[in-house]
């Protein structure tokens, strides 16, 4: 036990901020600027979906080797219209994303493919101004040149745009900012919330942070068969990591949802409640109209499983294996901001990781590590 700051039991806010527009066929728009908010007709939604198509796709493709696609292109090939200053910002994201793509290279991964699919979700217009909820769906194939590596890794993301109607009848974007409270996707530029929070004076369990190092040999995880169903927490995690369990609450609107989803993989695997006070870290429960902070808090749930040795520390984040969880705190304030399940492992060791907010599929230590590479882990054995 160390003296720690009390932090909420949230997963800190992360936004990727990044516009583009494009060049389509003419909609209609509102003549009073001060006209009531109308629901997009049909064409103008499509027009709509193409803009984040092109946007996201983009952003997608400068991950993927250059031979494969337009990752590897600095050139604008985009037909998009955007403001002058967000154009700017695109592009410096754009240049992100593909030091990304180089940092991922050092680790030992690479992707062939990037497919990107856009729904909208809503879309308003306010007068000569748009707003457009969507989410999108990426795929991006691993490559694969020997191992039993995962053929692919998937995200869902959630955007908001911003456009303004232009004299000739089109669209250009102003805004296309992330609705998720979780990490930025490997395909989204990354940029930390500070949040200031008294200290509170208590002291909590804090944990001891694990090595990112990349091992030259694969690291042997060292986990063996206990009461636990480490099998069952994957194909719980990976059956609903988009389509959520309906037999819990969500979370995404109350800080996020990544720490419920881990406690839901973990009672799927054996993990036993215990009972008492709601806002006692030492119990962790669920119920149907109420829970444990721990079982939904990050920095909570990690004060539950080290204080009553449920899942001690690990030293490197590459002995993590099948049913492990992952913490990260990204701004290094000594709050963990984001759980994450470990749903596969390859044969070079390589954990692959599963969760919540933004909703992620078999997502490699790698690409977090290349995304966040001066955050602080904690790693720990189930």
């Amino acid at each position: 036990m160390i003296p720690k700051r009390y932090r909420p039991a949230v997963v800190a806010g992360l936004t990727a901020a990044v516009a583009s527009g494009s060049m389509l066929a003419p909609p209609a728009h509102a003549d009073a600027p001060d006209s009531e908010p109308r629901k997009a007709d049909r064409r103008t939604v499509a027009a709509f979906a193409r803009i984040a198509d092109d946007v996201l796709s983009r952003r997608a493709e400068a991950l993927v080797e250059e031979h494969a696609g337009r990752g590897g292109s600095d050139k604008d090939t985009s037909t998009t219209r955007m403001s002058g200053r967000l154009k700017k910002d695109e592009a410096a994201a754009l240049r992100s994303l593909r030091s990304r793509k180089a940092r991922l290279a050092k680790l030992g991964e690479a992707y062939t493919k990037a497919d990107t699919r856009v729904v909208v979700e809503r879309a308003t217009i306010t007068g000569g101004t748009a707003t457009v909820q969507v989410t999108s769906s990426s795929t991006l194939t691993y490559k694969k040149p020997r191992g039993d590596a995962p053929d692919t890794t998937a995200f869902s993301t959630r955007q908001e745009l911003k456009l303004a109607g232009t004299k000739d009848g089109g669209w250009k974007l102003t805004t296309i900012t992330s609705r998720d409270n979780g990490p930025a996707a490997v395909a989204e530029p990354s940029a930390a919330r500070v949040n200031t929070v008294e200290d509170d004076g208590n002291q909590y369990p804090d944990g001891t942070p694990a090595s990112t190092q990349y091992p030259t040999t694969p690291m042997p995880s060292g986990k063996t068969a206990g009461a636990y169903d480490y099998s069952a927490m994957a194909r719980y995690a990976e059956k609903y990591w988009r389509s959520y369990n309906p037999a819990y609450r969500k979370f995404n609107g109350a800080g996020g949802d990544c720490t419920n989803f881990v406690s839901q993989a973990l009672k799927a695997g054996g993990w036993k409640s215990v009972p008492g006070s709601a806002y006692d870290y030492r119990n962790w429960w669920y119920e149907g109209a109420s829970q444990s902070t721990s079982w939904v808090g990050t920095n909570e749930w990690a004060w539950f499983t080290l204080s009553n040795r449920r899942a001690p520390n690990l030293s490197s984040v590459y002995q993590l294996d099948v049913g492990d969880v992952l913490q990260a705190d990204f701004d290094r304030d000594g709050s963990k901001d984001h759980s994450m399940l470990v749903t596969y492992r390859d044969w070079r060791g390589m954990p692959y990781l599963t969760y919540h907010s933004t909703d992620t599929y078999r997502r490699s230590l790698a690409s977090v590590l290349a995304s966040y590479p001066d955050a602080r882990y904690f790693a720990y054995r189930t």
